[in-house]
């Protein structure tokens, strides 16, 4: 039975397709401090009241290398407490010029700030795809997820060339171009490789693909799960309207990234019975339980 009793009473939770926390699939993670600077009585008053229905918290935009040890600490502790794992955002690959070192000493860092997910920014890490699966390697060996993040669109310097070579013969580097390409193949042979190599989940970047609703690839996304499968796929939503997509479209068991604000929405979403009226209803008034 629900903790929460204006869920139980739309829908019954025998009928429900998604787990309770912590959960592999149907998988809610929310953007932490970046666009708008969460104090840690705003983060706090978050998570005391949508908290069940939060699975992780992601530090986008590298916000986390802008605050103190001790308040990350907080932070990550406040999170746990109510069994939501925290994810770094884009911040690696600003490491890469410091060094081979960096990387490790990097991911041992936020272990100790107690993250339990790296998310690694293919596109401006900018590796080769060798190096992209021993940092996944290197993540995984050090007790923390990894979660890779895909775009649609490559460089096309980066696109493999036709024709067989040998395995160890020496492949002289493509220049590279100002082009870039639309190339869903790519996208999924990578993330395939760095599931194999252990990845938990892979990050599918709004951008191109389902950043409007008015222009959502479909095609793309169709693909991208089919080959991928839902649970180990995360698809950016930048608004409500792509939540709604996404749940109608595969239920509620897709995994979404999406603004603080939106968490309520996509839970009344997820179960399915709840109109428009309801959710504005329940969105004034769930503070009250």
């Amino acid at each position: 039975m629900s903790i929460y009793g204006w869920k139980s009473s739309f829908y019954d939770e025998d009928e429900e397709d998604r787990p309770e926390k912590p959960r592999t699939y149907g998988v809610t993670e929310m953007r932490g401090p970046h666009y708008s600077f969460f104090t840690q009585n705003a983060l706090q008053d978050i998570l005391e009241y949508e908290g069940h229905f939060v699975d992780g918290l992601k530090f986008c935009g590298g916000s986390h290398s802008m605050m103190t040890k001790g308040f990350i600490k907080q932070i990550t502790e406040m999170a746990h407490k109510h069994n939501v794992y925290v994810s770094t955002g884009d911040w690696a690959e600003h490491l890469l010029r410091q060094g081979p070192s960096a990387f490790k000493d990097y991911v041992q860092d936020c272990k100790e700030l107690g993250f339990d997910t790296i998310e690694l920014n293919v596109d401006s890490l900018k590796v080769p795809e060798e190096a992209l699966l021993r940092f996944v390697r290197l993540i995984k060996g050090c007790g923390l997820k990894a979660k890779p993040q895909f775009t649609v669109k490559f460089n096309k310097s980066d696109l493999p060339v036709d024709g067989d070579r040998a395995f160890g013969a020496y492949i002289f580097p493509v220049p590279r171009t100002s082009e870039i390409v639309e190339d869903t193949n790519l996208l999924i042979r990578r993330a395939e490789r760095c599931l194999e190599a252990g990845a938990d989940m892979i990050m599918i970047d709004a951008d191109d693909v389902c950043k409007y609703a008015d222009s959502l690839r479909a095609d793309i996304v169709a693909k991208i799960v089919s080959r991928l499968g839902l649970e180990k796929t995360m698809f950016e939503a930048s608004n409500s309207k792509i939540s709604e997509w996404f749940v109608k479209r595969y239920g509620p068991r897709v995994n979404l990234f999406v603004d603080h604000s939106q968490v309520m929405d996509l839970e009344c979403l997820r179960g399915g019975s709840l109109g428009k009226n309801q959710q504005s209803r329940l969105g004034s008034s769930y503070f009250l339980l």
